[in-house]
C-alpha cells in the first residue's frame, strides 16, 4: 500500500555561509547587504538568507508553481525539498516517493558507463533486480545512445548526457515530482521528443512542484502559485491570482 503523497514544510530558513577571497563571493557580500538578505549564523559566520520562515503545506492532486525574480528563493526551496540542502531553522516533512528533475546530470556518475549508470538508478529508487532489465530497455530505447551506452559517461558529448540524463529522470514514476526549468535547457529537437514523455510524468504525478519563468506554463501546469520575494513568501494561493499580483508588481517596478 503506497504512501497518501503530502510536503509539509514549517517555519524552514535556509542560510548560505559567505566565504571571502573570491570575486563571486564578494559580488554575493554586496548583492546580500543590498536586499537586506546578509546576517550571522550561531557560529558567527556572515550568511546569505537564501529563505527565511517559509511554511507551506501540500496534498494529493495540487500542482504548484514558484515564480519570482532571479535570486528569490525559488531552485533553494526545490533543493531543500529534494533533500540537497537541509534547513538551518524548521522542518521538512515529505510523505510520498519523490523525483526531482533539477539538473540532468544530477545522480550521474560519470566514471561509470551508461548501463551502470541505470542500474543505479534503479537501484536507489527501491526497484527489484527483475524490474532492472525494463528500465534499461525503456532508458535506452528513448535516450537512443547505441553503443555509447557501454562507455564511460564522461566520454559522452553534452548532448548525450542530456539524453541519458533526461531518460534516467522520467523513467521511474514518483508520486512527487519537483522540476526546475533549467531542467528543460538542451537541444531542441530533443525537447520536441521529449515533451510529450514529460507531459506524461506530471499528469501522473500526485503532486508537481515546479520553478519556472514561463507564466504561460505555470497556467497552463498548475493550480497554485507560490512568489517568493528575497527568500519570503510574498504570495499563496490560486494560480491566475497571485500571478496577477506578480505581474502588476514586476510592472510598477
Amino acid at each position: 500500500m503506497s504512501t497518501e503523497a503530502r510536503i509539509e514544510i514549517d517555519g524552514v530558513s535556509v542560510f548560505f555561509p559567505l566565504y571571502h577571497g573570491s570575486s563571486r563571493s564578494l559580488k554575493k557580500t554586496v548583492a546580500a547587504a543590498a536586499t537586506g538578505r546578509l546576517g550571522q549564523d550561531q557560529q558567527h559566520r556572515m550568511v546569505v538568507r537564501a529563505l527565511t520562515d517559509v511554511s507551506f503545506t501540500l496534498q494529493r492532486g495540487e500542482r504548484l508553481g514558484l515564480v519570482g525574480s532571479n535570486g528569490a528563493g525559488k531552485t533553494t526551496l526545490l533543493r531543500t525539498l529534494a533533500g540537497i540542502y537541509e534547513p538551518v531553522i524548521g522542518r521538512v516533512s515529505v510523505h510520498g516517493s519523490l523525483n526531482a528533475l533539477l539538473d540532468t546530470a544530477l545522480g550521474m556518475n560519470v566514471d561509470m558507463n551508461g548501463r551502470e549508470n541505470i542500474k543505479m538508478r534503479g537501484l536507489f529508487h527501491g526497484l527489484p533486480s527483475a524490474a532492472l532489465p525494463q528500465l534499461e530497455h525503456d532508458v535506452a530505447e528513448f535516450a537512443e545512445l547505441g553503443d555509447f551506452l557501454d562507455l564511460p559517461v564522461r566520454t559522452y558529448s553534452a548532448g548525450m548526457v542530456v539524453r541519458l540524463g533526461f531518460a534516467l529522470a522520467t523513467a521511474i514514476r514518483p508520486q512527487i515530482l519537483l522540476m526546475d526549468e533549467w531542467f528543460l535547457a538542451g537541444d531542441a529537437n530533443f525537447l520536441d521528443k521529449a515533451r510529450h514523455r514529460l507531459e506524461e510524468l506530471v499528469r501522473g504525478a500526485d503532486i508537481l512542484v515546479l520553478s519556472t519563468h514561463s507564466l504561460e506554463i505555470v497556467r497552463t501546469w498548475c493550480t497554485r502559485v507560490i512568489w517568493l520575494d528575497q527568500g519570503h513568501i510574498r504570495g499563496d494561493g490560486p494560480a491566475d491570482e497571485v500571478l496577477d499580483q506578480y505581474l502588476a508588481a514586476v510592472s510598477r517596478s
